[in-house]
């Protein structure tokens, strides 16, 4: 199963240093993981230095892989061609670094990534026309037809509706299991990170502040410290945890 390491990675735009040494234990395929903090903490600086698109120090080792290209990545902003329609923009990220030479298994993952996210409908509307949470759940139907074995997801859930919020997340957290696949996704709900993630990554001004199993790392402690709130973390009827903000400090 893929398993991603991350060792002593820093990033600077200019001279301003934006992060600074993150290391990392090995993360496992099969597993969604949070990546958390306050606004201009640096999680889609991390997400770039990941994929690649940012050059710094430090090592992003990759192992057990099975494909050439494991990786897909869904930036904030999924830049998708408001000339295409929906599916003719899936279908390209499916065939990203490949000959236009589109096949019948081509055609049925596009079809089976609309269908995963409930967009089938949207098919043939013009991505010009689409609200800004159908853009994202296209941008998110554009990394899952890749059939990554890691997948990148900077605030996946930022547009969307409650019921889509619900919804994506369960997505991703089954996929994970039934994929082998490593699901790392940039969360501003903590409660959804309590839920939906097994392990988490908590950065602050550009250092790891917390890294480890989700319920254990998201405390009332590291809330104070980080995230500038008084809160509180109970157990509802079905055992499942919930985040209480009790006041901003």
């Amino acid at each position: 199963m893929v398993t991603l390491t991350l060792d002593g990675l820093t990033a600077r735009y200019g001279r301003r240093q934006i992060l600074s040494a993150i290391t990392v234990p090995p993360l496992v395929g099969g597993q969604v993981v949070a990546v958390l903090g306050p606004n201009a903490a640096g999680k889609s600086t991390l997400f770039r230095r990941i994929f690649g698109l940012l050059a710094g120090g430090g090592t992003v080792r990759i192992t057990d892989a099975i494909s050439e290209r494991p990786v897909a990545y869904m930036p904030q902003e999924t830049g998708v061609n408001a000339v295409l329609t929906v599916y003719e923009s899936v279908l390209l990220a499916r065939m990203q670094g490949r000959r236009l030479n589109v096949k019948p298994e081509d055609l049925a993952e596009v079809d089976r990534a609309l269908d995963e996210l409930g967009i089938v409908a949207l098919g043939e509307r013009d991505i010009g026309d689409l609200s800004g949470g159908q853009r994202q759940l296209v941008g998110a139907a554009q990394a899952l037809v890749q059939n990554p074995e890691i997948l990148l997801l900077d605030e996946p859930t930022s547009a969307l509706d409650l019921h889509r919020q619900i919804q994506l997340l369960s997505i991703l957290r089954r996929l994970a299991k039934e994929r082998g696949m490593l699901v790392i996704a940039a969360l501003h709900d903590l409660g959804h990170a309590l839920r939906f993630t097994d392990q988490a990554l908590i950065l602050q001004e550009g250092r790891l502040a917390a890294c480890g199993a989700t319920d254990d790392v998201v405390t009332p402690e590291l809330l104070r410290r980080v995230f500038q709130v008084e809160a509180r973390i109970e157990s509802c009827s079905r055992g499942r945890p919930q985040l209480i903000v009790e006041a901003a400090i």
